[in-house]
């Protein structure tokens, strides 16, 4: 009897009971608790009121409870053990990645920001396109500048240039936040050197240079759709530059400018008033709120000191061509490490390309740069670089909150099996492989929030089916560029950029949703249909 008990199969028990799959048994159990978690999120946040860091931790475990995970699971143990707690894994997976570029990111836009650089910037921009096709030049900005960088590093360097513009036309931050936005996802989705495209191209088998060529044949329309909808929304849909940015930009400011005030009365400039008297410090030109005709951020002018008293001539903007470098520099580090890890092979040379060409030495590189460029070398004092430094970081614990809970709801979803559960459902379903490997993708994306995620994962689902197909080079690429595409739909609760865009540029979750969230979905869908549109042909 016990040698037949032996011989008997034991079946499989699956990875996780408990929670709702006690009553609703396999894949319905999970798609029911991903959907309700969703759903939960969502109501909390907009209709409750909730703040979204308490938000996010609360569902994140009422889901994982409700999908069958244990508590150590969840939790991890006191004692020192191999379990791995998923909440702790969640939020250090992501914020591992994105403080330090939060941090750096931060402190280089509020040196640009306050030394005028970015004023610079934009105000050139603006006067080469005009007024009126100012957000076609943050497009272009965030399209150029998202080849070589990831979207986040692209967000936080590249915002300062966004609040300039939106202040100097009072007009809403949406209308130059969102086709830069569209620029940046846009790269990262579809292009080389981002991970995506790259690894779903050695998956496939496919040549970088299809992947590449195919990237900008579906990208560009994709991007044009998304500004056409970017222009609407902008426009149908104020949102102010965000307070929280521009007091920490206004305090950094006016600190600068009163010991500037303080060291010319030392040498024998107007000697009392110390730039703050009766609240009278100003930076020229400063913004004091949003409308239009409020200022033009750091540029030609004066700063005030005490009522009827001389003024302080106001420091120039730096050169657009040390502006350039400053950005410039990290992005063709980055760049230049990026391709030398596809295109060199493992020597010393490579590895010291791609130690100053990783965004945490880059981004101190070009940090450093400013410091010195744009502040000690035109008469910025080292107290006056820590604070600007210190004022750019206050409203970053609640985005790095955010963003670290936003990693912990997907990692449950993931951990839990909600994602392998959904690309299941969808894998025997018998539609044409560009358009199944679309949904796939799209599933995936919706449900645990990571773009690269999405793309590896389906990948790594599709490749099966396309095997002993002969399929040309240019047709698997259009299937990586399908996938590619689902991997952008929908950015929502449960994605970290999604996050970081409410965050960064002040926008309510609500306003994201109808923003940044239907933006991404124009995207994903209008890069889709050119891609399927191809493979008729292709």
């Amino acid at each position: 009897m016990s040698s037949l008990l032996a011989a008997t199969p034991t079946p499989e028990a699956p990875p996780h009971t408990g929670g709702l799959l006690l009553l609703i048994d396999g894949t319905a159990g999970l798609l029911t608790v991903a959907a309700l978690g969703i759903v939960l999120l969502l109501v909390l946040i907009i209709k409750v009121r909730l703040q979204p860091f308490v938000a996010l931790l609360a569902v994140s475990i009422a889901v994982g409870l409700s999908a069958g995970l244990s508590v150590t699971e969840l939790f991890g143990t006191v004692q020192r053990s191999t379990s791995v707690s998923m909440i702790e894994s969640g939020m250090g997976g992501i914020l591992g990645h994105v403080a330090i570029i939060i941090g750096l990111g931060t402190m280089l836009g509020a040196i640009l920001e306050v030394s005028g650089g970015a004023e610079a910037l934009s105000a050139r921009l603006l006067n080469l396109f005009g007024e009126k096709r100012a957000p076609l030049a943050m497009g272009l900005t965030g399209l150029i500048f998202g080849i070589p960088v990831f979207f986040d590093v692209g967000i936080f360097v590249l915002a300062p240039i966004v609040y300039a513009a939106a202040k100097r036309s009072g007009k809403s931050i949406l209308l130059y936040a969102m086709p830069l936005l569209a620029g940046l996802s846009m790269t990262h989705a579809f292009l080389p050197p981002h991970p995506g495209p790259v690894a779903a191209a050695g998956l496939f088998k496919v040549d970088l240079g299809w992947v590449i060529l195919m990237g900008v044949i579906v990208g560009i329309p994709a991007v044009l759709a998304a500004w056409a909808y970017a222009a609407w929304i902008g426009k149908r849909l104020f949102v102010p530059v965000p307070q929280d940015m521009v007091e920490a930009a206004d305090e950094a400011k006016a600190a600068v400018a009163a010991e500037r005030a303080a060291r010319r009365a030392a040498v024998g400039g107007p000697t009392d008033g110390a730039a703050t008297a009766m609240g009278k410090s100003t930076v020229p030109g400063q913004n004091t709120g949003t409308g239009a005709g409020k200022g033009t951020g750091t540029g030609s002018g004066s700063v005030a000191v005490a009522e009827g008293q001389s003024e302080v001539p106001a420091e120039q903007p730096p050169a657009l061509s040390t502006v350039f470098l400053i950005i410039g520099t990290p992005l063709l580090l980055i760049l230049a490490a990026t391709f030398s890890s596809i295109a060199l092979d493992p020597s010393t040379f490579r590895s010291v390309v791609e130690f100053f060409g990783h965004p945490f030495v880059a981004l101190t590189i070009a940090l450093l740069m400013a410091y010195y460029l744009l502040g000690i070398r035109r008469g910025w004092s080292r107290k006056s670089l820590e604070t600007v430094s210190t004022a750019s970081l206050k409203p970053v614990g609640n985005i790095l909150l955010v963003v670290g809970a936003g990693g912990v709801f997907g990692a449950v979803l993931k951990g839990s099996g909600i994602a392998d559960a959904l690309a299941d459902t969808f894998n025997d379903v018998g539609l044409p492989v560009v358009v199944l490997a679309w949904l796939i993708s799209v599933v995936l994306r919706v449900a645990q929030g990571s773009a690269t995620v999405a793309i590896v994962t389906t990948a790594g689902i599709v490749v099966p089916l396309v095997e002993g197909q002969d399929l040309s080079q240019a047709h698997l690429a259009l299937i990586i560029m399908a996938i590619s595409a689902g991997s952008i739909f929908a950015s929502h609760v449960n994605d970290g950029g999604f996050w970081i865009v409410a965050k960064y540029f002040g926008i309510s979750e609500r306003d994201t949703l109808k923003s940044w969230t239907v933006l991404e979905t124009v995207l994903s869908v209008a890069g889709f249909a050119v891609a399927a549109l191809l493979s008729i042909f292709i």
